[in-house]
Parts: C-alpha cells; sequence; structure tokens
C-alpha cells in the first residue's frame, strides 16, 4: 500500500480537471508502465491536448482488463480546507481531488502493474485510461475506434470507479439532448399576436414531465436503483432579450437516464413526437414554428446478467458476497456493448466523497483495493 499511496500523490499532483490537459500525467503513467516491460499506446484526442491510453503486458490471449478514467471534476466553486491537488493523510484518509473518483483506483493498478513486471504471467493484463469522462464520456467514444482492436476479447473487465469495493452489475444510460424552440418576434403591447417561443419551451417542459409521469406510474420499474424508473430532468432555459419584446427563440437542455430495458431509441422517438405536437399546436399563427430536438452525446447502461459468470469470479476478488447498482453511470456499458465481461468495482463512495470539497479516500479502501489486485495476479501468474 505504501507504493500505492506513493503512486497516488503524484497522480493527485496533476491537474487533470477535465477543462484541462491530461498529457503531463499520461506521460508519468506510460513512463511508468514501459518501465515495467508494459507495451503502450497513446489514443490522442482529435485537438492533440489529450490522451488515453492502452498498455499490455504478458502473452497473447484474454486475460483482464483494468479500466479507469484520468479526469477530475472542477474544485472552483468549493469550499476546501486543503490544497485539492496536493495529497494530505490525516488518520485514516487521504485527501485530494480525485483520491476517490478516481486516482486511487488507479494508482492501485499502476502498483499492480509493479508487481506484475516481476511476475511470469499466463495470460495478458491490459489497462486502459481514458480522459473526459467527467463530462459524459466524452473521451472513451473519440478512443473506441482504435482501442477495440487493442482490447481483444478479455475474460473480464473492472471499471474503477468507487463502488466502496462492492461488485456493481448495472447502472442507467444517459443522453443529453437540446430543445431550440422557433416562435415570432413582436411588441409586447400586442403579445397574444404572436408566439412566444418561452411558451414553446415551457409546453415542451410540460410534455417532458407528463413523459415522467407515465414512467413513473406505468414504465419498467428496477428496484435495485433508489429512482427505479427511468428519470428526465431538465437543468438549463434560457430566450428573450427585453420584457417588451415578444422573444422568438428559446432553448433548453434536458436529460434522460434510462434503464436497460427502456430502449433510447424508443424514448428519443417519444420525445421528438411531444416536440411536433408543441410545434403544431401554433402553426395556425406562425407556419415557421416549431422546435427543434438534438442529441448531442449520450453512454450506454450497464446491465450484467445476474447468471454471467464475470460477477462470481469479481466477488472473489474483491472478496464481496453482494451485488449493487450505482445510480451514476461510468464507460462500463462501452466495454459490455464490446463483448467484455464487465462489472464495476472501486475504492471509495462516490456519495459520500464523489465530487465534494476535501474528496478524500480511506486507508481501508485502498488496502481492499490492492488486495484484489494482488488476487488478480496470482489468478493470470503461473
Amino acid at each position: 500500500m505504501t507504493e500505492t499511496l506513493d503512486i497516488l500523490e503524484k497522480l493527485v499532483g496533476f491537474d487533470t480537471v477535465s477543462k484541462n490537459s491530461n498529457l503531463d500525467l499520461a506521460g508519468y503513467v506510460e513512463e511508468f508502465l514501459e518501465a515495467r516491460g508494459f507495451a503502450v499506446h497513446r489514443i490522442t484526442d482529435p485537438g492533440g491536448e489529450k490522451t488515453g491510453l492502452f498498455a499490455e503486458k504478458g502473452p497473447d490471449g484474454d486475460g483482464v482488463l483494468l479500466s479507469a478514467h484520468t479526469d477530475v471534476v472542477p474544485v472552483e466553486g468549493q469550499s476546501w480546507t486543503k490544497d485539492p491537488f496536493r495529497l494530505t493523510r490525516e488518520g485514516n484518509r487521504v485527501y485530494g481531488r480525485g483520491t476517490t473518483d478516481m486516482k486511487g483506483y488507479v494508482a492501485s493498478v499502476m502498483a499492480l502493474a509493479d508487481r506484475a513486471a516481476a511476475a511470469r504471467l499466463r495470460e495478458p493484463l491490459k489497462i486502459a485510461l481514458s480522459y473526459d469522462e467527467e463530462v459524459g464520456c466524452v473521451g472513451i467514444q473519440h478512443m473506441l475506434d482504435r482501442l477495440a482492436p487493442m482490447l481483444g476479447q478479455p475474460r473480464a473487465c473492472f471499471v474503477g470507479e468507487p463502488t466502496e469495493m462492492q461488485v456493481a452489475i448495472g447502472h442507467k444510460g444517459k443522453a443529453a439532448l437540446r430543445a431550440v424552440c422557433h416562435g415570432q418576434s413582436g411588441h409586447s403591447a400586442l403579445a397574444p399576436k404572436f408566439v412566444n417561443a418561452l411558451h414553446l419551451a415551457t409546453d415542451f417542459v410540460g410534455k417532458l414531465r407528463h413523459l415522467q409521469k407515465t414512467y413513473a406510474e406505468s414504465g419498467n420499474s428496477d428496484p435495485a436503483y433508489s429512482v427505479p424508473y427511468t428519470t428526465f430532468h431538465v437543468g438549463i432555459m434560457s430566450g428573450g432579450k427585453a420584457l417588451n419584446i415578444v422573444p422568438d427563440r428559446a432553448e433548453l437542455t434536458f436529460e434522460y437516464r434510462h434503464l436497460a430495458s427502456d430502449h433510447g431509441r424508443d424514448i428519443l422517438r417519444q420525445i421528438q413526437d411531444a416536440a411536433g405536437r408543441v410545434g403544431a399546436r401554433y402553426q395556425d399563427i406562425c407556419a415557421e414554428t416549431r422546435v427543434e430536438v438534438e442529441q448531442y452525446n449520450a453512454y450506454p447502461g450497464l446491465n450484467v446478467a445476474e447468471t454471467d459468470a464475470v460477477i462470481g469470479y469479481a466477488q472473489k476478488l474483491a472478496q464481496s458476497n453482494a451485488t449493487t447498482k450505482v445510480a451514476f453511470g461510468t464507460e462500463a456499458g462501452f466495454f459490455s456493448e464490446l463483448g467484455i465481461p464487465t462489472v464495476v468495482c472501486g475504492p471509495g463512495s462516490m456519495e459520500g466523497q464523489g465530487h465534494k470539497p476535501d474528496e478524500y479516500l480511506e486507508i481501508g479502501q485502498i488496502s481492499a483495493c490492492d488486495a484484489m489486485m494482488d488476487r488478480i495476479l496470482d489468478d493470470i501468474s503461473n
């Protein structure tokens, strides 16, 4: 664990908030892994400011894949009592941005790589590190075309998001959307003669709330989630330039998070149908009235069948008999869609520490993660 903490100290020292480059951190990890005999490949983003890494050591074969992201959420606006980019140890905790989400796991993986350098591997150990996960799993989507052929078909993938070392077998998928409402400008003294784009927007929000009610009352349900149904959420709405002008344009940004049993394409069709009905109500006043919906990002959910062998394998390695499903999204769904048996299991609590000021990781959680890494190494070694 001492080595893991030393590595974590270095990782926390890199300010890899998603708006920043991760190249310095990636260079450190790349040099570390290459010095231990890993073949390391960079998968650089389109702008060249960030990079993912894929590393592999051992003979040809399926092996085990360990996956993590290198970016962290911002600290601005949060009341930290410690330097967020300097690891601070107090008692049985280590503090710093990313300790829980998820540099603690990355450090444990790197410490495993160090031990693997001296082992006789009978299967390959594979490591995938991404960027821009915190802004909607964007980095892994840029990486997939190049990453997928390198991965092969590992017999298990562990995505190390914080689950308190429980084996998570599911999370919801998510889509982010934008709706642009086109109305008709005019003088507010004659407002009823024009189509107010903000009225279109509020009508559309009403349709989304009706969809939410339908899914909550009669849709599919999974009691493993604290909110057991597909959800809709409007986060931002804007429009208008002056009080005495009827706004001709309004925009809102919204999302849905869906159960695996509710297909995203069907939900999107329902949303688009609702937008069409809202626009049609006003076309006798203005033929150009419409609500345009654009889905600009999405990531898949994860839903591991309870009979899947990866669950028992993960429970054995994590020394946990239970399984759980998590409220937050991860990159696990992308690996699962490639046919790779995938679970989420990592140190720390997302609810307790993730994205919060004075983010910390319990020493006991690091120790438990290192112990799981030792069991992985034993399993793939001669």
